[in-house]
């Protein structure tokens, strides 16, 4: 018997998924059988397709076809080495996300369990296929397919209005999307009526298509991205939904669209223009600085997370934006330098955001609240999720040792060797892009900062903190595996380039591999020791060093002796949870700041009130210059609508006569 291709076995984890799902349905009200034994088999199957994908990447590509579509429009599959690598990251990160839910899920949440295990299932099978099509046709049934499933698991509760509305506005968005991808598609036909991928990759556009191609596509999976203008369903839907499906929203279905990007902009449009870069690269910077911006201002635990998952989207546009201008100009290092910087980041984000959402999770029911406001001193009552919280934090931060730093140092290293760009114009314009990325970076840690600072330390802000309770063993288990995918991420920089190194040989002809395995697997140089470098194996052990080094020091200096007393506060006696810093506090000088970047609404006290309080209330201005303006503009068509269907027959007889004239008249020689 012939042994499996890497393509048959993800096909058989795809069917294994739907039948995981289905398998819910048959005892729906079951929480015991559907979280401890379909979910843990969900995540046997996502590691079973991260090895499958691992052992494949450097092969080549396989295809097959599976005759389940339309007649004589079957579906065309291909594992290349691109999607080799989001197969990977798609299945390591659901396996912590399933093993997670496992635990997570409780009776009485919204859906019932067997339905939820199927949407969720669905949900990562649909997604393992958008990263097999090799065809317009099956490509847009997974994606469409991928849409409904997490419009559904968003939805999970939906007997709240607020969670019903982020729903919605997810799925206009969702489809307006991939009206726009479909477009694209049908421009790369260029009338031939082959929407195979290989018949695209033959077409030759001219110019002018090839450019709407492009634009189509960023416009359609920016809208699944969460880029500026169409990412105001990403803060809506990530507090909505369940944290695991967050995770998983954020972690991996965000990646699918930037997997459709490289798809199309290097692979089926051939050879690109040199300002699709530019374009891409500004709306990215637009989105990275917006995105962390709000981020730092939010008083909403999940929805910092989403503000911070659009700034991270960002910056990988950022890179593909990069990686456009250098491939057009020729300059292959430099591009295949962004391309892993691009790749890299989308495995880091894919890690730590999972692993930031799941341990909002842990918070939210150990406490049931996701106001930071109501927040603090969790490190006491939830020491697990904490410290693993804190791993993820520190990469989302982009600081050393973890893998946040790895990729944002790589996306920088792209800049600060981009001199001598062909034009003069670019050579302008990149230094200030990556000072701006630099900003980026800095702000990041910011929110970093707050989030975790607000939540896990200082002291209680409420009395019922006091009965939370740490994660339990299935969830101590998910974000064990997270927080160790992020680390390992993070120290092993030069193994995890050479895995990935096969995406960016396919799709630019040549790699950062060889460059970096010059110099040994302990140091990271891409492009020469002397340029720069980074030996993180070294920077850990100097870490874990000067840790053991002090505790010894501390010990042996007061051997063992403690003197305990009240903490200095500038002669103020009170030292209760109100003296802490609160979440609008905190944001406080970047609002001031950056003040003409946010819409705000602030209450003051005044000394009629009863109970005076001061408040701050953050919106986004896209609501305000785009979305309500085009709500009222459909609203009115609708009235109008509304008018023309009188209900009256002679009124539609009316209609179809001054038709018929028209016709006649247009249709006159």
């Amino acid at each position: 018997m012939p042994a499996l291709l890497p393509i048959d076995v993800l096909l058989i984890a795809a069917c294994a998924w739907l039948a995981i799902g289905l398998a819910g349905l048959a005892a729906p009200r079951n929480l015991h059988f559907i979280s401890k034994i379909l979910f843990p088999l969900g995540a046997a199957v996502g590691v079973l397709a991260g090895l499958t994908s691992l052992r494949f990447l450097g092969s080549g590509a396989e295809t097959a076809v599976l005759a389940i579509g339309l007649p004589d429009l079957p579906f065309h599959l291909r594992l290349d080495n691109l999607a080799a690598v989001f197969v990977l990251l798609l299945g390591f990160a659901a396996a912590g996300i399933s093993v997670f839910a496992a635990g997570y899920f409780r009776k009485g949440e919204g859906a019932a369990p067997g339905l939820m295990c199927l949407q969720y299932h669905f949900f990562l099978a649909s997604m393992l296929l958008v990263l097999l099509a090799d065809d317009a046709y099956a490509f847009m049934v997974a994606w469409e397919g991928m849409a409904l499933s997490s419009f559904f698991l968003v939805t999970t509760d939906h007997r709240h209005a607020e969670i019903r509305r982020a729903g919605y506005l997810y799925l206009l968005i969702a489809h307006i999307g991939a009206i726009a991808i479909l477009l694209s598609f049908g421009v790369m036909t260029a009338g031939s009526g082959d929407y195979s991928f290989a018949g695209m990759r033959a077409q030759a556009l001219s110019p002018f298509w090839a450019s709407a191609a492009f634009l189509l596509a960023l416009a359609g999976f920016g809208a699944k991205a969460g880029l500026l203008p169409v990412h105001v369903w990403l803060p809506e839907a990530h507090p909505a939904a369940p944290s695991p499906v967050s995770a998983m929203m954020s972690g991996v279905m965000l990646k699918t669209a930037i997997y459709g990007l490289l798809r199309v902009s290097f692979d089926l449009l051939g050879e690109p223009l040199w300002w699709w870069g530019v374009v891409a690269m500004s709306v990215g910077l637009a989105t990275a600085v917006f995105g962390v911006l709000y981020s730092t201002v939010q008083s909403d635990m999940k929805r910092l997370l989403a503000y911070s998952s659009i700034e991270n989207i960002g910056l990988l546009a950022v890179a593909l934006g990069l990686t456009l201008i250098f491939h057009a100009y020729r300059m292959e290092a430099l591009a295949a330098l962004s391309m892993t910087a691009l790749l890299y980041h989308c495995l880091a984000h894919a890690g730590f955001k999972s692993l930031l959402f799941l341990c909002t999770g842990s918070v939210l029911h150990a406490t049931k609240e996701r106001s930071l406001g109501k927040l603090g001193g969790l490190i006491h009552r939830m020491p697990w999720v904490a410290w693993l919280a804190l791993a993820g934090v520190i990469a989302s931060a982009g600081l050393p040792p973890l893998s946040g730093f790895v990729s944002e140092w790589l996306l920088l290293q792209s800049f600060l060797f981009s001199p001598g760009l062909p034009h003069p114009w670019l050579n302008m314009v990149v230094p200030v892009a990556a000072a701006v990325v630099a900003l980026v970076a800095a702000l990041a840690g910011f929110a970093m900062v707050k989030f975790y600072g607000i939540i896990f330390l200082g002291q209680m802000r409420e009395e019922a903190l006091k009965d939370a309770h740490d994660a339990g063993p299935w969830e101590r288990a998910g974000l064990l595996w997270l927080a160790g995918l992020t680390l390992a991420l993070g120290v092993l920089p030069t193994a995890v380039i050479s895995v990935i190194d096969a995406a960016t040989r396919q799709l630019l002809g040549t790699g950062l591999a060889d460059k970096v395995r010059e110099h040994g697997w302990w140091l990271l140089a891409p492009i020469s020791p002397d340029r720069a470098s980074y030996a993180p194996l070294v920077f850990l052990a100097v870490i874990a060093a000067a840790v053991l080094l002090g505790r010894q020091l501390v010990h042996r200096l007061y051997h063992g002796r403690l003197r305990r007393s009240p903490a200095w506060d500038c002669g103020y006696v009170f030292q209760g949870p109100r003296a802490q810093d609160t979440a609008e506090g905190f944001s406080q000088p970047i609002r001031r700041i950056f003040e003409p970047m946010f819409r705000m609404e602030r209450h003051f006290p005044t000394i009629r009130d009863e109970k005076p309080y001061y408040s701050v209330k953050v919106e986004d201005h896209f609501w305000h210059w785009l979305y309500l303006p085009l709500a009222r503009a459909a609203e009115w068509v609708s009235r109008l609508i509304i008018r023309l269907q009188g209900g009256r027959i002679a009124i539609y007889l009316l209609y179809s006569f001054l038709t018929l004239i028209i016709l006649l008249l247009v249709a006159r020689p």
